[in-house]
């Protein structure tokens, strides 16, 4: 049994990415960190890109200037270095969970709750695969490829503005894939009230999906769970 196809809310906007080959190793985390750094900035839990903002907010807490600011002031502030450390822990332990178990489906949860998010965020790889180092493609190629097709399809550009928030990340993986981080959430359904958004990723051609295990092993699709990240990403403003 295959762990259920993400299906959109009716009406609900998604982007399909296929990709010309199989993919190398590790691609599928990196995408999944660097989307959420994407739809962080544009829904505007972070002031700035997330590259930017860790390069000035470590630079505002190292200044040598001899005075000590106020820990309000902005890219030095304890709220912008904190973010900065949940997020680097998180994709942290994304690399680790990409490394015991297929990963099918990431959501990102803005606003609301688990079950009740104010937008949620799908990243779905069930039709990723990969290939052997010299017969994969390059990751940032493939990078480019998919947040170029985000540009074109504009999906933000119509949404209001939402305030400072909290963030959720989910995972799934087979539920005996060893992790210890991540908290499994045994009966998870995908809310479906709220704002939607799905990429969805695939590769052309005959492979073998990277997201499945072997085919002799199928029916341990039925043991793939949700697993939710134990910190909530918490956005600011300047």
């Amino acid at each position: 049994m295959r762990p259920r196809r993400s299906r959109s809310v009716p009406g609900s906007p998604a982007v399909s990415v296929a990709f010309p080959g199989a993919l190398c190793r590790g691609s599928g985390c990196r995408f999944a960190c660097e989307l959420l750094k994407h739809v962080l900035h544009q829904r505007n839990q972070l002031p700035l890109p997330y590259e930017q903002l860790a390069f000035f907010c470590r630079r505002a807490a190292q200044d040598g200037d001899g005075i000590e600011k106020p820990p309000s002031m902005g890219l030095g502030s304890i709220k912008c270095q904190q973010v900065l450390m949940d997020l680097e822990e998180l994709f942290q332990h994304l690399e680790g969970i990409f490394s015991l178990t297929p990963v099918p489906r990431v959501l990102f949860l803005l606003g609301g709750n688990v079950m009740n998010p104010k937008e949620l965020y799908e990243l779905n790889l069930e039709e990723l695969c990969e290939g052997s180092a010299k017969e994969s493609l390059q990751t940032a190629p493939c990078l480019r490829q998919l947040f170029h097709t985000l540009f074109v399809a504009d999906i933000f550009s119509e949404l209001k503005a939402l305030p400072v928030t909290g963030t959720l990340v989910l995972v799934q993986g087979h539920r005996d894939c060893g992790v210890e981080w991540f908290r499994p959430k045994l009966n998870y359904k995908v809310p479906t009230r709220g704002r939607k958004f799905t990429v969805k990723l695939s590769c052309d051609g005959d492979h073998q999906l990277s997201a499945s295990p072997p085919q002799q092993e199928a029916s341990e699709w039925e043991d793939y769970i949700w697993f939710q990240a134990p910190v909530t990403l918490k956005g600011f403003s300047e």
